[in-house]
């Protein structure tokens, strides 16, 4: 941010010289928006989602940008994983149905990304369903 700002700075100086000094505001507009870009990534940046699966629970938590906390719980038998795929684009929305609630999750991925956690998550809940296991 510092070399950006300077940057700017020593290109604007010589627009100041000349005598067209609004060049050089502009320049610090263009500072200020590129700090306010930072600052807005870096917020957005804060927000997550986990998810937990045992063979009684899924527990999904969504924890926004602000701090904002949300959790919903389902029984692993009786949700649904529901993939919405586009046909050039590849997996666009990723769901959690159950009993009428639908929950989407992994919104912040990209298409390849929710593919992977698709498929890690439909193997989790398969394994959840067949109940646990003791050695």
């Amino acid at each position: 941010m510092l070399g950006f700002a300077a940057a700017c700075f020593l290109t604007g100086l010589p627009f100041v010289l000349m005598g067209a000094w609004p060049v050089f505001g502009f320049m610090g507009l263009d500072v200020l928006l590129f700090y306010w870009a930072f600052r807005a990534t870096y917020r957005a940046a804060r927000a997550y989602e986990t998810v937990r699966v045992t063979p009684l629970e899924l527990l999904l938590t969504k924890v926004g940008a602000g701090g904002t906390r949300a959790e919903w719980r389902f029984v692993p038998a009786f949700v649904r994983l529901e993939r919405e795929i586009h046909a050039e684009f590849g997996l666009q929305r990723l769901s959690l149905v159950s009993r009428g609630a639908r929950v989407p999750v992994g919104d912040f991925l990209g298409p390849d990304e929710k593919a992977e956690f698709a498929g890690a998550l439909g193997a989790a809940l398969a394994e959840a369903r067949a109940g646990p296991r003791f050695s």
